[in-house]
């Protein structure tokens, strides 16, 4: 093997150990906060900044402490939840709702598909 074909065998494998790497790195299903809003779509119809909304507005959940808002009444299951919504416990609340706050009012039985629950918090997330 000559030089030349040496060093462009060995170009072309560092080429192909790079792009091994990156899409390593690169998680393979990120999270699509667009299709997270499709999927949140239906629960704008509660979830509004409306005063009389059925459910309380998700604007700035992330990070927020559950039944934080003074204008929403909230049940007495979500005032004893004492949770943070960071990630793990949007995730399983959205996932299934009564396991995560038992008792909650929120007539909603959950989103079984990990990656639709992955874009939804996604979602949730740009809301400020």
């Amino acid at each position: 093997m000559t030089s030349r074909m040496m060093v462009t065998t060995f170009n072309a494998s560092v080429s192909l150990g790079t792009a091994l790497m990156i899409a390593l790195a690169t998680p393979a299903s990120a999270a699509d906060a667009e299709h997270g809003k499709a999927l949140y779509a239906p629960c704008a119809a509660c979830h509004t900044d409306k005063v009389d909304a059925l459910g309380p507005s998700l604007k700035g959940v992330f990070g927020r402490k559950s039944a934080a808002l003074e204008d929403f009444r909230y049940s007495n299951a979500m005032k004893r939840a004492n949770l943070v919504w960071d990630d793990d416990n949007l995730h399983a609340y959205i996932r299934d709702p009564q396991a995560k706050v038992k008792g909650n009012r929120m007539p909603y039985g959950g989103m079984s598909d990990a990656k639709d629950v992955d874009d939804v918090v996604a979602y949730l997330k740009t809301l400020k």
